[in-house]
């Protein structure tokens, strides 16, 4: 293993804090004049300037990615029934909570090692008559779409959901993630690309959807709607209730503040400049690290990682308990399992809903869930600080 005072001079967070001194500094000028701090003009202004970098019609800002699964679900139901969405078995649990708690039925495949994203042909294989959905993610910043996987959805008519989560910039065929799906979530949480401290975006090109989407939001209150015509048709056929409190839907309060959303269109002016210097820090990461022992045939095209992908070549117990001493002794800090701890199918909240052993069928997320890690990737990290991870990583023996 790295000796001991080498490896201590790493001090390597999982992420350093993306929260500057100059977003510091804006949201200070900004409760200066007291304004408003519920959702309001600083919300509706980071929307369009959100909705303008991704390149769609509508975003609608709420106060989590997980919020944003949970709305993005209730849109589909609402519009399109119930049914079965395939779903990864390597993503974050609120994805797959959200296809369950609106009473639709989960259906797991396996990951593509490449991208460590949905297999598109274990996808295809999983598509029924039934398929209402595939909720895709783009993993740490890996995209998971092909034109393969695109045009077949299109051709049966199955709706692409995208989470978006972990890769803000990623690109397919020259577009953004999340440009693509009817519609796509984004989390800005602490650990990601840029963040609100908590705070996620629903993004879709339907003018029918934003509208339901902005209702959901605020507890399916009619007057959320910025259609007038919609909440004209509501007072027609509810005259017997104010328009002011006209509820669509039972839905949720999953709005967000004015606060975050300062921060968040602070953060998004050099959102491409510090997505640039990640994709150079991961690129110069697996480059350097050892072909022999680690993965390192990652598929990088359009990718915009905000982690370190570590994974063993090999399903070796006792090397991945060696690398996690000498990470620890290191100062790393790592997640083991990769993108939410490894294999949705292997926790307690699935237990009864899919079948006991059924996390053995799918291998490849197995490797993940016991050999894989992701560690941090920031913006500030210098070259000779990433060689000298690599160093850390090739030294275990």
């Amino acid at each position: 293993m790295a000796s001991p005072n080498k490896a201590h001079a790493l001090n390597w967070p999982l992420m350093e804090n993306n929260i500057t001194r100059d977003d510091i500094q804006v949201l200070v000028e900004f409760l200066q004049d007291l304004p408003r701090l519920t959702q309001s003009v600083q919300v509706e202004a980071f929307e369009r300037e959100w909705s303008e970098w991704l390149g769609v019609q509508h975003s609608v800002f709420v106060n989590s990615g997980a919020s944003a699964n949970l709305i993005t679900m209730a849109a589909l139901r609402h519009h399109f029934g119930g049914g079965e969405v395939v779903v990864p078995t390597l993503t974050w649990v609120s994805d797959i909570a959200s296809v369950l708690q609106h009473g639709l039925t989960p259906v797991f495949v396996d990951i593509n090692p490449r991208n460590l994203c949905m297999d598109e042909t274990a996808v295809l294989a999983a598509l029924t008559d039934r398929t209402r959905a595939v909720f895709l993610t783009h993993v740490q910043g890996f995209n998971g779409l092909s034109r393969r996987l695109l045009d077949a959805l299109d051709s049966r008519g199955i709706l692409l959901i995208e989470d978006v989560c972990e890769s803000h910039g990623a690109t397919f065929e020259g577009r953004k993630l999340g440009s693509f799906g009817l519609m796509s979530n984004f989390s800005f949480y602490f650990a990601h690309h840029m963040s609100t401290i908590e705070g996620g975006m629903v993004c879709t090109d339907s003018n029918e959807i934003y509208q339901t989407l902005r209702m959901l939001r605020s507890h399916g209150m009619v007057r959320e709607a910025t259609d007038d015509a919609l909440q004209a048709e509501y007072a027609r056929r509810h005259p017997d209730l104010s328009t002011d409190f006209i509820f669509a839907y039972p839905a949720y309060n999953v709005r967000s503040t004015e606060i975050a959303a300062v921060l968040g269109r602070s953060q998004l002016k050099r959102l491409d400049a510090n997505n640039d210097r990640r994709r150079r820090n991961f690129k110069l990461f697996i480059d350097n690290l050892d072909a022999s022992t680690y993965r390192t045939d990652f598929d990088l095209e359009g990718s915009c990682n905000y982690a370190f992908n570590v994974v063993l070549k090999q399903p070796d117990p006792e090397f991945r308990d060696r690398l996690e001493a000498a990470m620890r002794q290191a100062g790393v800090e790592f997640r083991r399992g990769s993108s939410g701890g490894g294999n949705q199918l292997r926790q307690p909240y699935l237990r009864g809903v899919v079948a006991e052993g059924e996390w053995e069928r799918h291998p490849e997320i197995e490797h993940i869930h016991f050999f894989g890690y992701y560690i941090g990737n920031y913006p500030e990290l210098r070259e000779d600080r990433i060689l000298q991870l690599c160093e850390m990583f090739n030294s275990v023996r």
